[in-house]
């Protein structure tokens, strides 16, 4: 039996849970900058994945990488949240209140 893509799938499902964490902290203390950081890590990690021989490590990067490319949406999601008042407003950041419908 070939175990390998179980194993993806437990790297894929991991990686994706540590991202919704990832996503309320980045929004919460960088707002949409954090995007900018989202497209770095996102294309970086697609890249070297492109290079990377061992096949474990590549589908690990490549799946990074849309974590981040992923992000960069849920970002924008999480902040029309916090304007909904579904999760709380850094206190030191100023809100444009008005919520795109």
């Amino acid at each position: 039996m070939n175990y390998l893509g179980a194993f993806h799938g437990l790297i894929a499902f991991i990686l994706i849970g540590l991202f919704h964490p990832i996503v309320i902290k980045s929004e919460y203390y960088l707002g949409k900058k954090s995007i900018f950081i989202f497209v770095l890590f996102g294309i970086f990690s697609l890249l070297v994945s492109f290079n990377t021989k061992n096949i474990t490590i590549s589908t690990s990067l490549g799946v990074f990488s849309f974590c981040c490319f992923w992000s960069i949406k849920e970002v924008c999601e999480q902040e029309k949240r916090v304007l909904e008042g579904r999760f709380p407003q850094n206190p030191n950041r100023i809100y444009n209140k008005k919520l795109k419908q």
